[in-house]
Formats: structure tokens, C-alpha cells, sequence
């Protein structure tokens, strides 16, 4: 069974993450999105809330499993026996960024990175984008899947 983690803060989940999670099952007999617990940082929503709107979004993908972790990808992998991280790419910077943790990883443990280019219609949205434009009042659910919303 190939199993594939997708982590990230999703702070808030969207369209391009989405994207790439779909294209994901496609690849993968489970991806598992791992929602990262990174105390150092200041979220706009609640881990609980990150996690359900994710597991609202994909309540009829059985493939598509939501958990939550600390500490080291890699670790996570080599404990849920989970062979690739799959991650999505909007622009050259994110290449940069990506290919140096990917070979960290791959030292780390014997774990392959799969790149997936985001879609052309999605590769401007980025989670920090989404929570300015909430911020300010913004019609943010162009951005999102249905199961992000603010009260």
C-alpha cells in the first residue's frame, strides 16, 4: 500500500492544497494530511478547527485520512510506516525551499518527496494571503473549499 503524509499548518486549508490533496489520492492508496503543531507559531484558527475543516472537505474521500503531530516529519513517517511526503509547488521559491528539505529528509530517513505543481488557477494562493484578506473583511471563499468559513 503506498501511503503519502501531506503536512503542513493549513492556516486555513485552500483551493491549492485542496488541488493537490485530490491529485494526491489519485497517486496514493491513502494521503495522510498532517496537520504540524509548531508551538513558535501564531495561528488564526484553532488546531481543532484547522483539522475539521479539512475533514469536512474531504468527508466522502475515504482515501484521505487528517491527523495531527510534534516534532519531525520524517519521524511521523518512519512511525505510521508512511514511504513519501507529498507536497505542492506554486513558483520557483517554493522549488528552492522544498528541494532543501527534501534532501534533509531523505538523510534523515529513507523517504522520497514527490512534487506536485499546483494548478495554474490556484498557484497564487497561499494560506498567509487567505488569513489577510479575512483579516480585512475580504471575500475570502474564492480561496477556500466550502468547509472554511468564518463566523
Amino acid at each position: 500500500m503506498k501511503r503519502a503524509i501531506f503536512p503542513g499548518s493549513f492556516d486555513p486549508i485552500t483551493l491549492g492544497h485542496y488541488d493537490i490533496i485530490k491529485r494526491g489520492v489519485t497517486l496514493f492508496d491513502e494521503v495522510i494530511v498532517a496537520i504540524g503543531v509548531n508551538a513558535e507559531k501564531k495561528y488564526m484558527f484553532s488546531l481543532e478547527q484547522r483539522k475539521k475543516f479539512i475533514e469536512d472537505a474531504f468527508k466522502d474521500e475515504p482515501k484521505v485520512t487528517v491527523v495531527t503531530y510534534k516534532g519531525l516529519t520524517v519521524d511521523f513517517c518512519l512511525k505510521h510506516n508512511v514511504e513519501f511526503i507529498l507536497r505542492g509547488l506554486r513558483n520557483p521559491a517554493d522549488f528552492e525551499f522544498e528541494k532543501a528539505i527534501a534532501h534533509t529528509n531523505r538523510d534523515l530517513a529513507p523517504i522520497e518527496t514527490v512534487f506536485l505543481l499546483t494548478a495554474a488557477k490556484t498557484s497564487y494562493i497561499a494560506s498567509s494571503i487567505v488569513r489577510d484578506v479575512i483579516r480585512n473583511d475580504g471575500d475570502y471563499t474564492k480561496l477556500v473549499p466550502k468547509s472554511v468559513r468564518v463566523k
